[in-house]
Parts: structure tokens; C-alpha cells; sequence
């Protein structure tokens, strides 16, 4: 089974493919989707759809795993914006065929690092171990993406209600 994680944002959005078959997941491909930050809002998430209507029809995930939105960020545009690029993400896997599962980013953290309020470089140092990386993944959007998928290989291997 092929499970896409997406760390959803409008100027970077991190992608990470890992790849489960009963024993520990392996890990196919990471990166990020980076638009301009000189064009419109809709010109940004013209190109995170397109992006990812490419990466999903060359690595053909059998589920994508993403981050929960939720509403008591600091800052409300935060939200709202990664609200816009979940949509392109629902949208985009919709059209494919292919099941969301969204985790809340505690729960992600705390399957990783064991403790749901790990900073980013805890995270990343967890997936460099976890992977046997030369280096951490940078940008950490990648990384975050990897732990998001990551964190659902993990929800199946324990039967947590999630089923594909």
C-alpha cells in the first residue's frame, strides 16, 4: 500500500510517499510543491492542483494522509489559508479516487516523537532515524509530510478504526 502524506501551505506544501507492506514502512520519495509569492492566491493553488495531480498520477497513492485543520491557531489567517490548500488537496484526491485520512497534528507529533507537542527539529531528526537519513529533510514541510504518512502506516498496522 502506497500512502501519500501532505503538509498543506500555500507558499509550500511538503509531500511524502512511504510505502507499507506489513513490515516497516519504506520510504519512496519526499519533497515539497513551491509556488510564487508574487502571483494571486488562485494562481498559488492553481499550482499546488496541478503539482499534485501530477505527483498522484505518477506515484498512484492508494490513500493520502493529511493534516487536520484546526481553528485555535494564533493566527486565524493561518488557517484560512491552509484551509484553501486542503481543499485543492480533498479536490484533487477526490477526482482521483483516492480516500483522505486527516490526523490532527498532536496526534502525528506524538506518534512519531511520543509527545504531541515535539518541535519541528524533533520531528525531523525522528524521520532522519526512522528512515536512516544521511540528513534531516529540508525543508521541514517535507519531513512534517513523511511523519503525517508516516503516523497513518502506523494508525493501520494498529487497527485504530482506519481501514483502506
Amino acid at each position: 500500500m502506497r500512502i501519500l502524506g501532505i503538509d498543506p501551505g500555500l507558499h509550500i506544501t511538503g509531500y511524502g510517499l512511504l510505502e507499507a507492506d506489513g513490515r516497516e514502512p519504506r520510504l519512496l520519495e519526499a519533497g515539497v510543491i513551491r509556488t510564487a509569492h508574487r502571483v494571486t492566491m488562485a494562481e498559488q493553488l492553481k499550482e499546488i492542483a496541478s503539482e499534485l495531480e501530477g505527483i498522484i498520477s505518477q506515484y498512484r497513492p492508494d490513500a493520502i494522509a493529511v493534516e487536520e485543520l484546526y481553528s485555535h491557531y494564533n493566527h486565524p489567517r493561518t488557517a484560512i489559508i491552509m484551509g484553501h490548500a486542503r481543499g485543492i488537496i480533498f479536490l484533487k484526491a477526490a477526482e482521483a479516487g483516492i480516500e483522505v485520512f486527516p490526523y490532527a497534528s498532536t496526534r502525528i507529533k506524538k506518534s512519531l516523537t511520543g509527545n504531541g507537542r515535539a518541535k519541528k527539529s524533533q520531528v525531523q531528526l525522528m524521520i532522519k532515524s526512522t528512515f536512516q537519513l544521511p540528513e534531516v529533510p529540508e525543508p521541514p514541510d517535507a519531513s512534517d509530510a513523511l511523519a503525517i504518512a508516516l503516523c497513518h502506516c502506523r494508525a493501520l498496522a494498529h487497527n485504530e478504526g482506519v481501514e483502506v
